[in-house]
């Protein structure tokens, strides 16, 4: 089930950066228990001017998979996002590779 929810939220894409949450080394854990997925995450910034609106992108894509009956997103900024936690496509895209 966690392979269903990480698929949804690689199609979520932060429109500031352009690339998913996934691929960007936002999402940090997903575990789905009873029906309920808790997503541990954060966000390139703690200052993001649309954290709200990625979350409830978030909460109602997960919630859209059959099987979820609820979604818990636990936000933490520990360890604090940096461009290495993003995949090698995000990082060539930089010129970092």
């Amino acid at each position: 089930m966690e392979d269903k929810v990480y698929e949804v939220l690689r199609q979520i894409v932060d429109p500031e950066i352009g690339f998913d949450i996934v691929s960007l080394g936002l999402v940090y854990d997903v575990k789905v228990d009873n029906g309920v997925a808790n997503i541990v995450m954060t966000l390139s910034t703690p200052s993001c001017p649309i954290a709200g609106v990625i979350l409830g992108w978030i909460e109602q894509s997960v919630k859209n998979i059959e099987g979820i009956k609820d979604v818990n997103i636990e936000l933490t900024f520990e360890p604090p996002w940096n461009i290495e936690m993003a995949n090698d496509e995000v990082k060539k895209a930089f010129g970092l590779l």
